[in-house]
This record gives C-alpha cells, structure tokens and sequence, in this order.
C-alpha cells in the first residue's frame, strides 16, 4: 500500500499515530468480554492501516496487532458465509462456496468490530449476507489478454453457468451431474495435453483461481483487468495500482505497489500474481 521502504522505527511512529488519532474507531466486546477496538487510518482513497487491540482500565490502549488494508467498492459474493476465529488472536476469516471458483473460498475479515457487534446483538444468521472482496499483492505481471471471437466469449460465458449449474446439483448429490463433470474434466485434461505440445499454457488458460502457500486466505490467481487506477500514498508519495479483477467469474478490487508490477495495466489486459484476499460482509439491519 505503498511503505515498500518503512523502517521498524517510522512504522512504530505511524500506529502510535493511528492509535492517537484514529480516522475510524469502532469499539464492542470481543469473543472473551474484553474491550475491542479497532482504530484505522487511511493513506490514499479506500487504502489504509487498521490497528486493533484492547482498551485498559485506566484508558490505556494496548495493541495487539495490525494489518494494510484496501477497501472493495463493489458486491462480489451473495453465497453463503461463514464466520470463524483465527486460533492465535482476536481476528476472523470468512468462508463461502463460490461456484464460480470451484474451490472454498476463504477471506480475512476486515470489520471484525461489526461482526462481534452484530453477534452480541443475538445475530446468528449470517447466511443471508453479501461480502465486498478486495486484495493486496506483493508481486505481480501484466499479460496480454486472450484474442476470442464474439462467439468464443458467448460460448465460455455459457459453458460457465453450464458447469455452475452442475456443480450446485452435484453438491446436492445429483450422479447424473458428477458423472457429467468427471467427463468434462477429462476432455479438459485431454485438450490441454493436446495443445500444450505447441503452445504456452497461458494462452491456453484465460484465468485460474489457485490456493497459494500455507496461509489459507492467500492465493494465486490470473484474470482480466476491468479498470485501472493509479492514486499516491500521501505519506510516501509512493505510486500504487488499484485494478478491478475478474477471475472466474469473481469480480474484486486489488492494489499493487507500482514498483511491485511487471509491465503496463490496462483494461482487457490479465493480472498474474499473488494475492492476499480480505473482504468485509455487508450488515443488513435486522
């Protein structure tokens, strides 16, 4: 988010600055009845630094830990959500099926305050929820978009909700649709075994949706740039990209630091890189 060059020393300046004058506060009861507070500061439009913590008896703030964030500007998920807790501190990931990924798909919550808030409330149905997904990326290259025809991008965009629709029958034990999609992997196999004889993969595959590493909110990902932005950190002046992805069907917003991106973003072009998925549920009233 652009503090590619950040010193323990300045960084330690910058949260005891958030902590004394935080831009957003929102405090409630963590899963322990502890004090919870979440104090967040942002350094471009919709990027910033949230610190969260315990306030003491004597008002004293005790920090716990704190992560970059950028916040997504767009619905990306209305599947099912779930809600659980990081074993090691007060922090949370949120789980859905998204039958566009054909994997689960697993983000860190970013307004964990409103999630306790909403639960202390007596809320226990967070089913009905949508979640506005974002990332942050470290290490990334343009690519040249795949050259289709009108009725190339027709044909995928059908054979996607076809394998969408059988993939919610055979999550509910439909055989007819297992079968189906068995039989359609292994024509998948067999094509890619064909062409990669004489072409690149990457022109063979358009976009791909992969777990990344060890930490489960971290993937691997390729897809197509819809809008591309280009905004300062007004701390550092550094350039940072915020791109809308579509990969598989999953439409997010990603930031990137300008020195981290291979190559010239455009619209229509691809994103290859890693990626640190984050994302916060839209709280209904109730």
């Amino acid at each position: 988010i652009g503090f590619s060059n950040i010193r323990k020393k300045d960084l330690e300046i910058i949260l005891d600055e958030i902590v004394e004058h935080p831009e957003m506060m929102k405090i409630t009861k963590d899963s322990e009845g502890n004090e919870f507070a979440e104090l967040s500061r942002s350094f471009a439009s919709n990027i910033g630094i949230t610190v969260r913590g315990n306030y003491q008896d004597d008002d004293s703030f005790e920090m716990e830990y704190y992560y970059p964030y950028l916040l997504g500007t767009r619905i990306s998920t209305n599947e099912q959500i779930e809600v659980e807790k990081h074993a090691e501190k007060e922090s949370y990931a949120g789980i859905c099926d998204d039958m566009k990924l054909g994997v689960t798909l697993i983000f860190y919550l970013q307004n964990a305050a409103d999630f306790l808030n909403e639960k202390s409330h007596g809320r226990k149905n967070f089913n009905s929820l949508t979640a506005t997904l974002s990332a942050l990326s470290l290490e990334g290259k343009i690519l040249l978009p795949i050259k289709k025809s009108e009725k190339q991008i027709a044909d995928t965009k059908k054979n996607s909700q076809n394998r969408n629709h059988l993939i919610a029958a055979a999550r509910e034990g439909d055989e007819d649709a297992i079968e189906n999609l068995t039989l359609e992997d292994i024509d998948t196999y067999s094509m890619i075994s064909r062409r990669i004889v004489n072409e690149d993969i990457l022109s063979i595959v358009d976009t791909y949706f992969m777990p990344y590493g060890i930490e489960s909110d971290q993937y691997a990902i390729l897809g197509e740039i819809l809008t591309t932005s280009l905004i300062k950190n007004s701390r550092t002046e550094e350039d940072i990209y915020v791109l809308t992805i579509n990969c598989n069907d999953l439409i997010f917003d990603l930031c990137i630091n300008k020195k981290d991106l291979m190559g010239e973003p455009a619209p229509g072009r691809r994103f290859k890189g890693n990626i640190w998925m984050q994302g916060h549920i839209n709280f209904e009233e109730f």
